[in-house]
């Protein structure tokens, strides 16, 4: 007596190629994915939520810590809570658009009681010309992220405006269409395949 077995699976070389491939696309996908809620949260949303500010480093005066192209976050601080070491950005000249980034390496109280900081570049030889002023002060240093400077200028202004909506849009998108198709693949997953009932039903007893 022999028993003849016939059963239809999934383990052909080119099935076993293609789910590689979706595989693959779905990972590929979801680290895309997170990269950019990364990105966003760093340069968009964690700054909003706790009120500060974020900055790109375009010079080396601060390398080797923070080399052109960092992103520095920046919050307002009350000039008595900055300490020597700290990394504070303000203004070249009070009411002026233009700051620089630089670490405290003195802090003084002036004759009229204000507040005075010596600062310097960590890459600079000397500290800065001139003190800076409580008025220029535009706050301390919170976190940094390398690179993402570059980023945050592109996102600067109307490009902001316009990229933030498709880049949201986008996500959203891609995060319900990944869920549903591996709703899909886990449904198909836990169903039986006709071919292989068939071929466990297809013995001949001789």
């Amino acid at each position: 007596m022999s028993t003849h077995t016939t059963s239809a699976t999934d383990r052909s070389p080119g099935g076993l190629a293609n789910k590689s491939l979706r595989f693959a696309g779905s990972a590929i996908g979801m680290l895309i994915l997170v990269g950019l809620l990364l990105v966003a949260g760093a340069t968009i949303a964690i700054p909003a939520i706790i009120g500060a500010t974020p900055l790109a480093v375009l010079t080396s005066s601060m390398e080797p810590t923070y080399p052109p192209g960092t992103l520095v976050v920046v919050r307002p601080t009350p000039a008595d809570e900055i300490r020597v070491g700290d990394v504070i950005t303000f203004q070249l000249k009070s009411g002026q658009q233009a700051v620089v980034t630089h670490r405290v390496v003195e802090n003084a109280v002036n004759s009229s009681g204000e507040h005075v900081f010596q600062t310097q570049g960590d890459h600079n030889p000397s500290p800065d010309v001139q003190p800076v002023r409580e008025v220029q002060l535009k706050g301390k240093l919170i976190y940094a992220v390398p690179a993402l400077g570059w980023v945050q200028n592109a996102l600067n202004g109307d490009t902001r405006a316009l990229l933030i909506p498709f880049i949201a849009g986008g996500l959203f998108l891609y995060a319900a269409i990944t869920l549903v198709r591996a709703a899909v693949d886990r449904r198909k997953a836990k169903s039986p395949s006709p071919n292989c009932a068939y071929g466990r039903s297809q013995l001949r007893h001789e």
